[in-house]
């Protein structure tokens, strides 16, 4: 299960030619994602597990899962922004049906990111899905 926005970024990585195109496009996708308010950026919305700095800030609107995100390495910032397109506008409960290893994994993500890096995205959909319990229980 997948959304139409993360649909279109696996899309796009099939017709990108090499890891450097898609590293680009990932920075590309950070770049665009809305800037975090710094006064929302404190321990609460830190995700911890990541190398770099990262916060995520659900929103949830009636049933409506979303959230802002941001982290203060560039590479880092496009992988939420990825993460974006996986799970904003899911209904809660949908959040947490989501196979973020499977869906990641069609994009190759996997493959190609330092175990550091790797870490960092898994100690994030954890997150996610941690605050979608969260809401799914009110």
């Amino acid at each position: 299960m997948a959304t139409a926005a993360f649909e279109e970024i696996a899309e796009t990585f099939e017709f990108l030619d090499d890891w450097e195109e898609r590293y680009r496009h990932v920075i590309e996708l950070g770049k665009a994602m809305p800037a975090m308010d710094d006064a929302v950026k404190v321990p609460a919305t830190k995700v911890d597990g990541c190398a770099s700095q990262v916060w995520i800030l659900p929103q949830v609107d009636g049933q409506v899962f979303d959230f802002q995100g941001d982290s203060d390495a560039i590479i880092v910032r496009g992988l939420v922004a990825v993460l974006h397109a996986l799970y904003g506008g899911l209904q809660v409960r949908d959040v947490l049906a989501v196979d973020a290893a499977a869906e990641l994994g069609r994009l190759g993500l996997d493959e190609h990111l330092s175990s550091q890096r790797s870490n960092g995205v898994r100690a994030m959909v954890e997150r996610i899905r941690d605050l979608a319990r969260e809401h799914a229980r009110t």
